[in-house]
């Protein structure tokens, strides 16, 4: 909610007068309310259970009334606005990954004290009633404007590994960033959520009207972001590269076109951002029941790479492991066995993968394989098998067969152990913020900051040589 806030006087209110703030709920927030509340209802502190059965608890309720108190005090009638009371009835739960628009809607006006009543209404991205009730506030007298507050950080990230790289990142100046064909509610909203965390200065590419459009079923202003219209996504995605090209953007941000328009941009032969790697994707993970951030690398790209794109693959990872502070990366390189087996072909790429870092074909960290998953992140696991190894058991890049391992691996961490993923593209001359439109808020702040990290740690790094 940066940028400056205009209240409404009594005065200038009228009987119909609304607005609206959209928030997507993260995966800590309820569970941060009944913390803060007291309330150890196990549908609040189980977001799994609770979600399975729609169960209510205050910290749903709570979330949501804080939502209609937050209108009221930043947008209608705004700064000034004294509450009075509020009688609600709370419908549907917001779950962790439902976006939430709530609006309030002026009824009454008394001259008496100022008294202004308003209906207030919650949704949620399928168009359920969350909230519905009244709320009565004394509405300001004078106007006032006043620049708002930046959100805690705490409702973003509490307890997260990122929590250091985000501050790091706060603290620079913020770059431009291409948001590529940003044509949906979702890629509109995290535009401005990165631009509101001061990571990204966000310029939108693509069909000017469908973006407008976007905008407005998002409920927010684009007041202040530039616009490069372009026909359709292909031109976006053309125009982006172009751009980044000429270094009048310095981040690309994937927004409702499919990867492979963005990604066949960037790595077309004439496109300018081609290195002599070939791209991956990487999962950056904050994974609670481990002791550090780990990397997934590739689900998303590559489907079935050969032995030479897992080289590339592993040091695009390592690459970027060591630019976030980790002298010499720990790679495993994960199949079914960790034993090398002519039937299983990733144990033998595994292996090749092994011996290709010793011969300095890999640089930069420690590679070892085949290594199944539980040998990768256990050490309890390791020395049952009888396994030496420098990275078994201390894994901090795991390097899959293949995308399907992958994206299966990654979702599994995500859903399962409630682990944070930020989703970068790597290999080529600028960072690719690549997220899916079911992340969270926590993991969209995350991508923009690792990549505004990137960028600045490349330029330190290229300015000391």
């Amino acid at each position: 909610m940066n940028g400056i806030l205009k209240n409404h006087t009594f005065a200038s209110l009228k009987i119909g007068d609304e607005a609206s703030l959209t928030r997507t709920v993260g995966v800590n927030d309820i569970s941060m309310v009944a913390a803060l509340s007291g309330d150890v209802n196990p549908a609040s502190l189980e977001p799994v259970f609770a979600g399975a059965s729609r169960g209510h608890s205050a910290a749903h309720g709570s979330w949501t009334a804080a939502m209609v108190a937050a209108v009221m005090g930043t947008r209608l009638p705004g700064p000034g606005t004294i509450h009075l009371e509020q009688n609600f009835r709370f419908l549907v739960p917001a779950m962790p990954g439902d976006t939430v628009t709530a609006t309030v809607r002026v009824t009454e006006k008394h001259e008496a004290g100022r008294m202004v009543r308003l209906e207030a209404v919650c949704t949620n991205q399928r168009g359920e009633r969350v909230l519905e009730g009244t709320a009565a506030v004394i509405a300001p007298d004078t106007d006032m404007t006043l620049p708002a507050a930046p959100a805690p950080r705490a409702v973003l990230l509490p307890a997260s590994r990122y929590a250091p790289f985000i501050d790091e990142a706060r603290s620079l100046p913020p770059i431009r960033a291409a948001i590529v064909h940003p044509c949906s509610r979702a890629a509109i909203l995290g535009a401005i959520e990165v631009r509101d965390e001061g990571l990204l200065e966000p310029l939108l590419i693509g069909p000017e009207a469908k973006i407008r459009a976007a905008a407005n079923e998002a409920g927010v202003s684009l007041d202040g972001i530039d616009i490069e219209s372009t026909e359709h996504s292909h031109a976006a995605a053309a125009r982006a590269v172009e751009l980044a090209v000429s270094r009048r953007v310095e981040v690309l941000v994937k927004g409702s076109l499919h990867s492979d328009e963005l990604l066949g941009a960037v790595v077309a032969r004439d496109s300018g951002l081609r290195t002599a790697r070939r791209i991956s994707h990487a999962y950056v993970m904050d994974v609670p029941a481990y002791g550090k951030p780990v990397i997934v690398t590739d689900a998303a790209i590559n489907i079935a790479p050969t032995l030479d794109h897992k080289r590339d693959i592993a040091q695009n990872a390592i690459d970027l492991m060591r630019l976030l502070g980790t002298d010499q990366p720990r790679v495993a390189v994960l199949a079914g066995a960790e034993t090398v087996n002519a039937a299983m072909p990733a144990t033998l790429d595994a292996a090749a993968l092994t011996v290709m870092a010793a011969r300095g074909q890999i640089t930069g960290g420690l590679v070892d394989g085949p290594l199944a998953f539980d040998n990768a992140i256990s050490p309890e696991a390791a020395q049952t098998k009888g396994i030496a190894s420098a990275v078994a058991g201390q894994a901090d890049i795991l390097l899959v067969p293949d995308l399907e391992a992958g994206n299966m691996l990654a979702k599994q961490l995500i859903y399962f152990a409630g682990s944070t993923a930020a989703g970068l593209v790597l290999g080529a001359r600028v960072p690719i913020v690549l997220t899916s439109r079911a992340d969270p808020l926590s993991a969209r702040i995350a991508s923009a900051a690792l990549a505004r990290l990137i960028v600045a740690r490349r330029a330190a790094a290229g300015a000391r040589q």
